[in-house]
C-alpha cells in the first residue's frame, strides 16, 4: 500500500476545567472539551484514521503496536485553572495559541524548592505565594522539563507536545471540589520529583540537539517541533519514523487532502515530499 498523509480523528477528553473553544474555533464537536488528543497511541486513547485506504482503522493498527509510541500531541482549552502539578517522567512543551488579556500560567517556583516550606504553604493554603506566575501571549513557547512545577492558567488555549505519558502528580488544586469532594492530590510523590531549573538550563534542554533555524521551537532528545507558515505553495519532507502536522490557523491542502485549523495529519516517512498549498500556520513534530 502506498503511504499517504493520514488525517487523524482526535480523542476528546472532558475534564473539570475545560471550555468550548475547541468546538467553536478548531472544528471539534460542540460542547465542553478540555483536551483534544491530536496524536495519541496510549492506553487512554488512540487516534482513528479518517481518510484513504486505512479509514476507520486505529493508528496503532498501521504502526503494528500500541506500545512505546514516543510522543503525544494535544490541543488544550483551559477555561478554568489547571491544578499545580509536576511530572515524574514527562517532558513537554506548550505553544500558546490563544489567551484572554492578562492571562497567566505557573512556570516553576519563585525561590529554590524547599520541601518544608512547600508543605507548610500547602497546610496553610498559601501555596500560590510560592509560585512563579508568568504573563502569556499568543505565540509564546514554554519548555517544561520533567520535575518543573507548572500549571496552565484560565483563559489559555495551547498546543502541547509531550512524551507519551499521562502520569501527573497534582500538588495543589485551589481547594476545588469535583462531585462534592476534593480532587485527589499526590503531595508525597511530588515532593520526591520537584526540581529547580535555571532558564539557561531549560534552554539547553530545549535545544539539546541544536537550533537549525528561527522557526524551530524545540529540538531536544525527545522531539523536534517547528512552526511553518505557508503562504501559497510549499512542501514538507516526511522524515523517519514519522512527521506530525497540526494546523493551528488558516486552511489549504496537504497532498491531495484538505486541511484546516484544528486538523491533524500523520505522515509516514515513505510519504517523501508532500506538497502544501494555502494560507496556514502548521506545527511540525518529528523525532
Amino acid at each position: 500500500m502506498q503511504a499517504y498523509p493520514m488525517k487523524l480523528n482526535a480523542v476528546l477528553k472532558d475534564i473539570i476545567w475545560g471550555g468550548t473553544k475547541l468546538g467553536k474555533e478548531f472544528h471539534k464537536p460542540e460542547g465542553k472539551i478540555a483536551e483534544a488528543w491530536e496524536l495519541a497511541v496510549h492506553p487512554e486513547g488512540i487516534n482513528t484514521i479518517e481518510n484513504g485506504p486505512l479509514a476507520g482503522k486505529k493508528l496503532s493498527e498501521f504502526l503494528g503496536s500500541e506500545e512505546d509510541f514516543p510522543v503525544m500531541i494535544k490541543l488544550i482549552d483551559a477555561c478554568d485553572r489547571l491544578s499545580i502539578q509536576v511530572h515524574p517522567v514527562k517532558t513537554e512543551m506548550w505553544v500558546i495559541l490563544d489567551c484572554k488579556p492578562g492571562a497567566k500560567l505557573v512556570y516553576g517556583l519563585k525561590d529554590p524548592f524547599d520541601e518544608k516550606i512547600f508543605r507548610k504553604a500547602l497546610a496553610e493554603h498559601t501555596t500560590e505565594d510560592l509560585l512563579n506566575f508568568v504573563s502569556v501571549h499568543p505565540g509564546d513557547v514554554f519548555f517544561i522539563p520533567q520535575g518543573l512545577v507548572h500549571a496552565i492558567g484560565n483563559g489559555i488555549l495551547i498546543a502541547e507536545i509531550q512524551q507519551n505519558s499521562n502520569v501527573t502528580y497534582r500538588v495543589y488544586d485551589y481547594d476545588r471540589l469535583q462531585n462534592g469532594k476534593p480532587r485527589e492530590l499526590h503531595v508525597d510523590q511530588a515532593m520526591n520529583v520537584i526540581r529547580d531549573f535555571s532558564q539557561n538550563e531549560i534552554e539547553a534542554l530545549r535545544y539539546e540537539k541544536g537550533k537549525p533555524g528561527p522557526n524551530t521551537l524545540a529540538n531536544c532528545s525527545l522531539f523536534r517541533v517547528d512552526r511553518l507558515s505557508v503562504q501559497g505553495k510549499g512542501q514538507i519532507k516526511a522524515t523517519s519514523p514519522f512527521t506530525s502536522v497540526i494546523c493551528i490557523s488558516g486552511e489549504g491542502t496537504i497532498g491531495s487532502e484538505q486541511i484546516r485549523k484544528g486538523d491533524s495529519f500523520f505522515l509516514p516517512d515513505l510519504c517523501g515530499n508532500v506538497s502544501l498549498n494555502g494560507t496556514m500556520e502548521l506545527l511540525i513534530t518529528t523525532l
